[in-house]
This record gives structure tokens, C-alpha cells and sequence, in this order.
């Protein structure tokens, strides 16, 4: 019987070192994207596709993230004895949102790459499928990318990517993957290439930061423990599987792409987010014709 899943794992170990000197206090994934963490939107796409436990892979003393999910009693009641009315409503929508989900965590205690990072969430998936999100990749569609991509493993019951089609100047700053088109949207992945150079990529499908897992793919790390030494990604690791003849597919995304791995990109999709926003985005957008930007 094939399981549901309802799994995620959330690698945020890694020093941000591109957002010095923010992230020298603060976690990349509690930096705000129009009004909310970027952990936040990542978190409700989970949420709303299904996943009902969350485990972080973070640093032994990065702590902060999961506090954002635990109420604040002492706040409340602050909030409450000053009559913040508006204020407790948001806290309420944020304990509504997450409150029936399961969050834990696991130490990743040296740097390396993900793919030894989601490695340390093996007893937590308990050799069940599971999503991989990475929160600097915040994705803005209709239906939910992890929806999405489930949609897609049940039809394959293999590991899933996400993919977005980019145009072919960009493509030398990602991984990107050499496919066989399965049917629209849906490709079987033959293998992926890191950061090609100009004109070599070998489609314009680059990986985005979303991954169904199997217990296979933890089976193969177990069994190429070097790949977790020599700081793979998981992109990596399952090129490596196609390319060995394991079965690996991919997802084109439909949805708009809100990168947020620099602060260049970030900047970009705060703004986006923030002239799409019910509250503030005419004023936003009044501001910006005051000074004519």
C-alpha cells in the first residue's frame, strides 16, 4: 500500500554568510519577506499540501526558528492586559495555521552539504517518503508546489524535483537537468548538471529547492557515505541515481519562483511580494510614483 506523505524536512544549518552581518544574529529563514519570515511561506505550503510534521536540521544552539511556532503565553497575556486586540488576532492566525503540526529538530554539527544534512532526518521519515524544502525558495502559486509534486509521486512513486523553466542566459547560476519529456510537465530525469557554462545546459529546466525523497535515496547515501564527506547536495546525489539507471522524475512548477539565496534576489522578491500584498500594496505603489521609480 502506498504511504501519503506527510513528512517534511527543512535543512537551515548553514551560516547565510551572504547575509552578513544580518545573519550573524538571525537565522536566514526569520528574515522577513513582505510581512512574514521566509520559514513562514514554506512552512504553509507544507501545511497546505498535506504535511502534518516538520523537522529542522539546524546548528545545536539555532533555536529561534522553532520558537516562532510555540506560543508565547507571556506575550499573550501582555498583549491581553493592553487590550492589542489586532495584535493577538495575529497570533491566534498563526496558532490556527500551525498549531496541529508537529515540529522537531535535528543537529547537523559541522558544515557540509545538504545531502549530509537531510541524511540526519533518517529516523525521523522512518523509511517513509518524505518532502525536502529548502526556505530561501519561496514559491507563489495557486496550488501549492509540494501539492504539486505529490500529485506527480503518485503517479511515479519514485523521488520527485521541482523544476522551472528559465531563460537560457540564466541558466549557469543553477543546477540544471538533462530530461526525457514523460508527459506535460512531468519528465523522467536522466541526470543534472551544476552551474553548466554558457550554451552546454543541457535543457532550460533548473532545479528548484524541492524534493520528494524515498527511502531509497536514504538507502543509497547509507551505501555512499563519501558523497555526504565530500559536501554533495541533494541534486547531486540524485543525478548520480539516474545516471546509475534508479528512477528519478521531474515537476515543472507552476507558480512564480521567489528566490531569495542573496540579498540581491531577496530584495527583488520582497518587493515583489509586497506590491502583491491586500494591505499595503497601494501604498506601496503610491510611494513609488511620488518619487517616480
Amino acid at each position: 500500500m502506498q504511504k501519503e506523505i506527510k513528512k517534511a524536512i527543512f535543512p537551515i544549518a548553514g551560516l547565510a554568510t551572504r547575509f552578513l552581518p544580518i545573519s550573524k544574529s538571525v537565522s536566514k529563514e526569520l528574515i522577513p519577506l513582505a510581512d512574514k519570515p521566509l520559514v513562514h511561506y514554506v512552512t504553509e505550503e507544507a501545511f497546505l499540501s498535506g504535511i502534518k510534521e516538520v523537522q529542522f536540521i539546524t546548528r545545536p544552539n539555532q533555536k529561534e526558528v522553532l520558537d516562532y511556532f510555540k506560543r508565547n503565553l507571556d506575550l499573550e497575556e501582555r498583549l491581553e492586559n493592553a487590550n492589542k486586540q489586532e495584535e493577538l488576532r495575529k497570533l491566534k492566525d498563526l496558532e490556527d495555521l500551525f498549531g496541529k503540526m508537529k515540529f522537531s529538530r535535528a543537529f547537523q554539527r559541522k558544515a557540509a552539504g545538504n545531502a549530509d544534512a537531510i541524511y540526519k532526518a533518517k529516523e525521523f521519515v522512518k523509511g517513509e517518503p518524505c518532502v525536502v524544502s529548502f526556505c530561501d525558495d519561496v514559491i507563489d502559486s495557486e496550488i501549492p508546489a509540494i501539492a504539486q509534486m505529490i500529485e506527480v509521486y503518485k503517479t511515479c512513486k519514485c523521488p520527485v524535483i521541482a523544476l522551472k523553466t528559465l531563460p537560457e542566459e540564466k541558466l549557469s547560476s543553477y543546477g540544471v537537468v538533462d530530461v526525457e519529456k514523460v508527459a506535460n510537465s512531468f519528465y523522467k530525469i536522466k541526470k543534472m548538471v551544476q552551474k553548466p557554462k554558457q550554451g552546454e545546459a543541457p535543457s532550460n529546466l533548473a532545479v528548484m529547492g524541492r524534493y520528494i525523497l524515498t527511502p531509497e535515496v536514504f538507502d543509497y547515501l547509507g551505501e555512499h557515505k563519501s558523497m555526504m564527506r565530500d559536501d554533495y547536495c541533494i541534486g547531486q546525489v540524485l543525478s548520480k541515481m539516474a545516471e546509475e539507471g534508479k528512477q528519478v522524475y521531474g515537476c515543472e512548477i507552476k507558480g512564480d519562483w521567489l528566490e531569495c539565496g542573496n540579498k540581491a534576489l531577496w530584495f527583488r522578491s520582497f518587493l515583489t511580494l509586497l506590491l502583491k500584498h491586500p494591505e499595503y500594496d497601494e501604498g506601496i505603489k503610491q510611494f513609488l510614483r511620488d518619487y517616480k521609480i
